[in-house]
């Protein structure tokens, strides 16, 4: 492991922290226009398809069949039928060959009219429905909406919201009861406080494909959620090797200290002022409100509480509990703390695996020990060991955990252990004022900690009775029976900013782990303190010098079933603030459309080096070059020929049209094979959007090997003339024969 101090990560003052802890501050760099590279394609990037107006493209999956499904998350209630509720569809009429290259549909034209930006549209085909906003299952219940253990719809309910139930599907993973692959169970994510995750059983009948509403769940009504506490912001996720759905919790409210400033910060400062970031702010009543009220206490002097306003919701999670419902008689919001059946914050920001996932109620598994923050998504390796995470928003970085053995080989999954890894960027070239398309980042893994889910459900037990109550009893004179007045809560939330929620993981833990960590790594610290990484991993991983700068990782994925040579890929929405500010470790030029990295697969399925593949525009680059690149990627799903779906969540930028769109972008080196476009890697439709050159990494050349059930075609990926499966492939094709007795045939 290399050393790498607590103090190392930012060599600046108290005040340049304080500065950097406010979203949008200017540097010297907020002024670049014209980044060299920005934007570019080591590839080919063809349009499919584009969204409705106001929705973002989320949540792809790709059928056995080639069949494209992606979910309408959050479109505009003024767009025309049916494209003016959330929903969850597919293309008829269109299927992916996985030949690896995209010569199977023409580019989609930009949405210029209002007929076209108010719809979805695609280049082959048309979007279809399955299900949307306001359906109703066979049980009663409504697509995506969470209910109180009465049964009481959380619509029913006055309380800030983080988005309306049912309006935000977003991750879809499908897991086949047949052979064939067209019958099985949909799983689908709801981005929203409480979370919630639908099953919906489909079918493919002739060429279409139909959603069995009756027969379909709300797992977040299900008594086996509610018993892991539910979920808060289902965000995307992912399907494991062994077949079951992975949702991730993107629980954005988990920053206790601003962007790159660290709890030494605080410590040295004397005061959290101009840092404390909004998780601290959890248990306090109507907790929301914290970044108007701080505005109202310190003035001139206030400054932006990181994640404040993704509080919204966390009093509706409470009635989803089964808490006594405060603030329901429609009129002005009172300061009524909330008692029993709060939630504990620390059950919050997980990896939630649906085991037994076509029994009558799957069984859903909080991975304690892959670490705690806003998960946009993981990355299970055909390991069955190690998982790459990324986490959305400023400053939230990447991670890595890697188990003990085989997390399916575990019979009890409170068993799973293994270790946590946050990332060190040691690339001298990306700490210098370069683009982001030149530099490949260098990466070294930090051992943060090891630890079992059953260790770290111990430890988040120890917080399980937190209520409002103990915001104010314990930062301030108030006692049980005494009015609420807003005196009392300015004292608490003052005492709050000055020395931490003491109701929480303090800040004196955090430090005294810390230094324990740099005199005795990271397995010398006392048992009590073992929990830091675990419940508060970015504060951690930012104390003992990780690179934590990675500004709103938002995918994750790679081709199924693979093995070292192929790639991890990672799409980072926007290059800017802390990645291109003059602090830390990346200090490169800002490009706000975002960069997609790629880093292979080594033969631990370590990765030690990410090259940027997809670099999007500058902020200002106007419409002739914004039209047609991508912006702000949110998703990546790497189908199995390789080929990668990019989805945007965007900016309008210089763009003449504000709808969002999913690109085709194909590797470089699958653009080289015989029969795959252009010899010199360029594309024939004169956008010039991938004349870019370079060095696309020494993967296997041959990832055109079909997958699935039945597969009859294994690529030969060391070149020595005998087929090499994977081990899904292998397990697909021979289910009955041992992995293990085998694949020293194959020279696995």
């Amino acid at each position: 492991m290399p050393e790498f101090t607590r103090r190392n990560l930012m060599a600046t003052s108290v005040a340049a922290a304080v500065g950097a802890s406010v979203s949008g501050v200017a540097t010297a760099d907020e002024e670049e226009s014209d980044t060299p590279g920005a934007p570019s394609v080591k590839g080919e990037l063809k349009r499919f398809s584009s969204t409705a107006l106001g929705a973002e493209v989320t949540g792809p999956f790709v059928f056995d069949d080639g069949s494209l499904l992606y979910s309408l998350q959050h479109p505009s209630t003024d767009n025309p039928a049916p494209f003016d509720k959330a929903g969850i569809g597919y293309v008829e009429g269109f299927n992916f060959e996985f030949d690896g290259d995209s010569s199977e549909f023409d580019e989609l034209s930009t949405p210029q009219t209002n007929e076209e930006q108010g719809k979805v549209r695609v280049s082959t085909g048309e979007y279809v429905l399955l299900a949307s906003q306001g359906d109703t299952f066979g049980n009663g219940e409504e697509l995506g909406v969470p209910e109180t253990p009465d049964g009481t719809p959380i619509t029913e309910f006055a309380g800030s919201r983080y988005s309306e139930a049912g309006y935000t599907p977003d991750c879809n993973e499908f897991i086949a009861t047949n052979g064939a692959g067209t019958e099985g169970y949909l799983f689908t994510n709801f981005e929203a406080s409480p979370g919630n995750v639908t099953r919906i059983p489909v079918s493919k009948d002739g060429e279409s494909w139909e959603a069995d509403l009756e027969n379909a769940l709300n797992l977040a009504n299900t008594e086996a959620m509610r018993e892991v506490g539910g979920t808060r912001i289902n965000c995307y996720g992912d399907l494991t090797p062994w077949d079951t759905m992975v949702s991730s919790e993107e629980n954005y409210a988990h920053p206790r200290v601003a962007t790159k400033a660290t709890v030494s910060d605080i410590d040295e400062a004397g005061t959290g002022k101009g840092l404390r970031g909004g998780h601290e702010f959890w248990n306090r009543p109507n907790p929301s409100e914290a970044q108007s009220a701080i505005d109202e206490y310190y003035g001139d002097g206030s400054w932006y509480v990181q994640a404040t306003w993704a509080l919204t919701g966390v009093e509706l999670l409470a009635y989803y509990l089964g808490a006594d419902p405060v603030d329901q008689n429609g009129e002005e919001n009172t300061l009524e703390p909330i008692g029993e059946g709060y939630p504990n914050p620390y059950r919050y920001g997980y990896q939630l695996e649906f085991q037994n996932p076509t029994a009558e109620e799957p069984t859903p598994v909080k991975h304690y020990a892959m670490g705690r923050a806003s998960w946009e998504a993981p990355d299970f390796q055909q390991d069955r060991k190690t998982v790459y995470q990324c986490s959305d928003g400023d400053s939230k970085g990447i991670y890595k955990f890697v188990a003990d053995r085989p997390i399916p080989s575990y019979s009890d999954p409170m068993d799973v252990a293994g270790t946590l890894y946050a990332p060190k960027v040691t690339t001298d070239a990306a700490a210098e004022k370069n683009s982001p398309a030149d530099v490949t980042l260098d990466v070294e893994w930090v051992e943060l900690g090891h630890a079992s889910n059953g260790e770290v459900d111990s430890w988040i037990a120890d917080y399980d009775d937190l209520t409002q109550r103990d915001y104010l009893a314990t930062h301030s004179d108030w006692e049980q029976g005494d009015e609420v007045t807003a005196e009392v809560l300015e004292a608490a939330d003052r005492e709050v900013v000055e020395n931490g929620n003491q109701d929480l993981v303090t800040d004196q833990e955090i430090l005294d782990w810390a230094e324990q960590y740099e005199a005795n790594g990271p397995d010398g610290v006392d048992e009590e303190l073992r929990r830091v990484p675990f419940l508060e991993t970015r504060a951690a991983a930012k104390e003992i010098g990780a690179t934590i700068e990675f500004n709103k990782a938002e995918g994750v994925d790679s081709v199924p079933g693979a093995t070292p040579g192929d790639y991890v890929y990672f799409g980072i929405s926007e290059f800017n603030d802390d990645m291109a500010d003059d602090t830390g470790d990346l200090r490169m030029h800002r490009v706000d459309g975002g960069v997609v990295y790629r880093g292979e697969l080594e033969s631990d399925y370590n990765i030690s080096a990410l090259e940027p593949v997809i670099v999007g525009p500058d902020g200002t680059d106007t419409a002739d070059v914004a039209d047609d690149a991508l912006i702000n990627v949110d998703n990546v799903y790497v189908m199995e020929d390789g080929r990668v779906l990019c989805c945007e969540d965007a900016d309008q930028f210089g763009r003449s049209y504000k709808n969002d769109c999913l690109y085709v972008y194909t590797p470089e080196e699958q653009l080289n094979q015989p029969g795959n476009g252009n010899s010199d890697g360029n594309n024939d439709n004169g956008t010039g959007r991938n004349s870019n050159s370079g060095n696309a990494g020494n993967g296997s050349t041959n990832r055109m090997a079909q997958s699935g059930a039945g597969s009859g075609m294994f690529a030969d990926s060391d070149g020595d003339g005998d087929v090499d499966p994977s081990r899904s492939q292998f397990d697909s094709a021979f289910p009955n024969l041992n992995w293990n007795t085998w694949s020293s045939l194959f020279g696995n």
